[in-house]
């Protein structure tokens, strides 16, 4: 079946479901050739591939969090605006020391009523040096 949503409504309901923390709900949002990009331009393909990838950044980052705080149109393109926030988790426990808060620009490509391309433009460096800290 093939959703009838508007473009707008799809972005809007593929990031609830990351507030969620779903991964059901956000490989239901994808077309099965759905491509995913990051901040640092590395490309992800594949409904199932991203999956797992989505599953794995929720171990590592439990609460995150994307605000929307402007949304703008052109056909099937959607782009987000906002902030994207969370807590690195360290052997399962998030403590305060490890929040991060970035800007974010997020640009969904809407095919027949899922998202066929999800990108990603945030600076990951605060996320980057959690990382790097509680490494040593």
């Amino acid at each position: 079946m093939i959703n009838t949503e508007s473009p707008s409504r799809v972005a809007r309901a593929f990031v609830e479901a990351i507030n969620r923390q779903s991964v059901e709900g956000l490989a239901a949002l994808m077309t099965e050739d759905h491509v995913f990009m990051d901040g640092m331009g590395t490309r992800y393909e594949g409904r199932e591939t991203m999956r797992v990838g989505w599953e794995g950044y929720f171990q590592m980052i439990p609460d995150y969090q994307v605000v929307v705080e402007e949304t703008y149109i052109d056909g099937a393109v959607v782009v987000l605006l906002g902030t994207a926030t969370g807590t690195y988790a360290v052997d399962g426990r998030l403590l305060p020391e490890n929040r991060w808060q970035t800007p974010a620009a997020l640009r969904a490509r809407i095919r027949g009523g899922l998202v066929a391309e999800w990108r990603v433009y945030t600076d990951n460096q605060p996320l980057r040096q959690l990382m790097e800290k509680n490494r040593a």
